[in-house]
């Protein structure tokens, strides 16, 4: 007994000491990563020597002599802290997720080859300019180089990430950067699953269905969705979406998260300093670390200074010494589902316009870890490439016998928006960079320029022209073999500015629910007869809800102190308890506060009792709050009240009645959560923001190292944007939010500002990793001075390339 006590205890003691050595290799190699910003490294491709200040917050500060060693430089470091984000972003690209993420990734990898985002963004490169292809590929070497550092230097593969994908780093291409800018842009429209989800609703139900959801350029008399197929074979709409889908994704950019925006402008007749102001977030699925990355490039022309995302030579927001800019995606209805009649017996044909034609076919193999290779058949119509898993809704709209394929501005193989946003910020002028906007093509955009003396707002991008017999209007699916559904064209939304000077601009939205939070801006922008930098931070971090102030009275009119106070503890009593707090609240959604959860809670309780026993399973993907829906249904505008009546049971409900029984719901769900005193709940206990990290955050043990998580204000329709998770255990959660925010002062340039939601490194064990996380949730931001002197007096390090000989 006593050996056995001995051998256990040596067997126990030497299982100590090797997980000691594990850990203390796995750190070891884990530190070799973190990139020396004192460094000076004799590199290939250079002209001449390149200076690299990282201030105080790490950002990179690049002087170099000409524009190619300034983009070299760009490159490398965006490779030096982003190495495993460019790698991420270039696979989702590519359609190569699943060999690094397995199975899980599979789906994604098909739709993408689908797509053939990579063979556009190939075929794109060779009709941008001279310049932007320059900066193309000397931004490639610099990431080459940075690879060829790592490996020579043997830097711990550079970023721990590596050693836990079987990963192999490949040079990079300047078509990669071009795919980058693709992948944005389809995760910047929501046109495709918005016409996927009007005809699931019209199939549900016809005569009221679609107005559940609204969009730009809807016809008020939308056909029924069936009737826009007769004789073809429907299924009944069913819950399609997974809710553990939409957080668990394996990029950082995917169209579950569509990218938003706020840009907004005061020109100088309305600022305190004399001096145009602009203002931009950028919001994005919360990530760690964010999309965003913040530098400066020391260009021929002057210095820039903003937002990048690691694999573009691209500053998207910010500003130079004679103007600044500003994006937000442009919602306009840039891509249709056209569905096609398959051959009977004869799958290689589909129905044209001139009868049956060929499939365009070609075959790819796909690698996936631990399960081999995967072979998959792509077909593609003169209408675009034949989807099945655009969205999980799409074959709910699909008739037997047919097949989906897209029409999308994003597919063309002309595409010269990256040359365009080069140009853009390299123009001298802010007249000249709006003209450089004509060349977008997708993502359609809100640009916002300003210099000193105006601001200018304009629209880019590229438009689909429909003929005005189109069935739907583009709304909805179509018959992809009728003349009448194919695109005339593509119109070009860019315009060179003209005009006088414009006092007040802000980004708008043809979307009714999106634009109660350009009402609330306009409002804001509107309050103040002259603007200062504090003025416009303090707008861009707005918290109060329009929706809250506009459903509030309107769905409580007639429970604001209704009968006698109720016994303490009861029902009824938390119920009144829960009316008065919402009765004397203003809207802000404050994360200390409890009426921002509850009125958070009750319409969304109310929301899915008005469409549930008209919907069925389908309620189950609606998740995002629709105001203009619910108060279309309480001011009965239309008969749109008939949405309050439940079908299955046999008395006629009214408004006033689901919005109590909805208010008892949401209570009785929050008192299980967070207890039975009303005035103790807090909306920043439900309401916390995850900054995951993508293929580590999934993970139990690392996720917890890798994951940032901090409570924070605001809501869906506030103007410091965070969308909800709105489904599964935790609805409140906050999944996307502003991954960048800027505030542009032309009086004073170097006192403007700017912040991510994390940090500038891309290493979790860096301090840099998170550093910027506490004051992004605080509504704080770090100074973006184009001054070198300011630069260098803070500097953490400075990194010297010099040619090799």
């Amino acid at each position: 007994m006593l050996t056995l006590f001995r051998w256990l205890l040596r067997l126990t003691v030497g299982l100590m000491i090797l997980i000691v050595l594990s850990a203390g290799l796995v750190w070891y190699f884990a530190m070799r990563s973190l990139p020396n910003y004192d460094g000076r490294f004799s590199v290939q491709g250079l002209d001449s020597p390149v200076e690299i200040v990282r201030s105080t917050e790490n950002v990179p500060h690049i002087f170099a002599r000409n524009d190619t060693d300034a983009f070299f430089a760009l490159g490398l470091v965006h490779a030096q802290d982003r190495l495993f984000q460019m790698t991420l972003l270039r696979r989702a690209a590519q359609g190569r997720m699943a060999e690094v993420q397995g199975p899980q990734a599979l789906a994604a990898d098909v739709l993408v080859r689908r797509l053939e985002i990579y063979r556009s963004a190939q075929a794109s490169f060779d009709v941008q300019d001279d310049a932007t292809k320059a900066a193309l590929r000397a931004y490639a070497d610099g990431v080459n180089q940075w690879i060829r550092i790592v490996n020579e230097g043997a830097m711990g593969r550079g970023a721990p990430e590596f050693f836990l994908y079987p990963d192999v780093i490949t040079f990079w291409q300047p078509a990669d950067s071009i795919a980058i800018l693709k992948l944005l842009a389809a995760s910047s429209t929501t046109a495709a699953a918005d016409e996927i989800l009007r005809a699931r609703l019209s199939l549900a139900w016809p005569e009221r269905g679609p107005e559940l959801i609204d969009g730009p350029g809807v016809p008020s008399d939308l056909p029924s969705y069936s009737s826009i197929f007769p004789d073809r074979r429907l299924g009944i709409p069913e819950r399609r979406r997974d809710p553990d889908a939409v957080r668990n994704q394996g990029t950082f950019l995917s169209p579950t998260l569509p990218v938003g925006g706020n840009v907004f402008g005061a020109g100088p007749q309305r600022t305190a300093a004399e001096g145009s102001l602009l203002a931009n977030d950028l919001q994005t699925g919360l990530t760690a670390p964010s999309l965003f990355y913040l530098a400066r490039i020391e260009l021929q022309g002057g210095g820039v200074i903003g937002a990048t995302i690691p694999g573009m030579p691209l500053v998207l927001s910010g500003r130079s010494p004679a103007f600044s800019w500003g994006i937000a995606p442009l919602h306009i209805d840039d891509a249709d589902i056209a569905i096609e009649e398959v051959q009977p017996g004869n799958t290689n044909r589909y129905r044209g316009p001139r009868g049956w034609t060929e499939f365009e076919t070609r075959t790819e193999t796909i690698r996936v870890l631990d399960g081999g290779a995967r072979t998959v058949t792509l077909r593609a119509t003169q209408n675009g490439p034949v989807l099945s898993s655009l969205d999980p809704g799409l074959a709910d709209v699909i008739p037997i016998g047919h097949v989906a394929a897209l029409r999308w501005t994003g597919l063309s193989r002309q595409d010269t928006t990256m040359s365009s946003l080069m140009a853009l910020m390299r123009s001298d002028t802010a007249a000249e960079a709006g003209r450089a906007l004509s060349g977008i093509v997708a993502p359609a955009l809100t640009v916002t320029l300003a210099d000193r003396k105006q601001v200018l707002r304009l629209a880019a991008g590229a438009a689909p022209e429909r003929g005005g017999n189109h069935p739907t209007a583009g709304a909805m699916p179509s018959p992809g073999w009728l003349p009448e559904t194919a695109w005339l064209g593509a119109t070009s939304l860019a315009a060179e500015p003209q005009g006088p000077a414009v006092a007040l601009a802000f980004d708008t939205d043809e979307d009714p629910a999106l634009g109660m939070r350009h009402k609330r801006l306009e409002k804001l922008l509107g309050d103040r007869d002259v603007h200062s930098r504090d003025s416009f931070i303090a707008a861009q971090l707005d918290v109060v809800s329009p929706a809250a102030r506009a459903l509030l009275p309107l769905v409580g009119a007639d429970l604001w102190f209704t009968g006698e106070p109720a016994a303490p503890g009861t029902p009824e009593r938390q119920r009144q308890d829960a009316l008065t707090l919402l009765a004397e609240w203003d809207g802000a959604m404050n994360e200390h506060l409890p009426e921002p959860l509850i009125y958070v809670a009750w319409m969304s309780a109310l929301q899915d009792r008005l469409i549930r026993d008209e919907l069925g399973p389908l309620a189950d993907d609606i998740t995002q709050l629709q105001p203009g829906f619910i108060d279309s249904v309480f001011r009965n505008s239309g008969g749109a009240g008939a949405w309050c009546n439940v079908i299955q049971s046999a008395v006629t409900e009214d408004c006033a009645l689901i919005a109590r029984q909805s208010l008892d719901r949401a209570i009785l769900d929050l008192s299980a959560r967070y207890g039975s005193d009303v005035a103790s709940w807090r909306w920043g206990d439900a309401h916390q923001a995850r900054h995951i990290h993508p293929g580590l955050g999934a993970l139990s043990a690392l996720g917890w190292i890798v994951n940032i998580t901090q409570s924070i204000s605001g809501g869906e329709f506030t103007v410091a944007r965070t969308g909800l998770l709105a489904t599964g255990p935790q609805p409140f959660e906050a999944v996307s939010g502003a991954g960048y925010r800027g505030v542009y002062d032309l009086a004073d340039p170097d006192s403007s500002v700017f912040i991510t939601s994390t940090g500038q490194s891309g290493h979790p064990f860096s301090r840099h990793y998170d550093d910027m996380a506490g004051l992004w949730r605080r509504g704080e931001y770090v100074g973006m001075s184009l001054d070198p002197d300011l630069a260098r007096a803070a500097a953490v390090g400075v990194t010297v390339l010099t040619p090799t000989d």
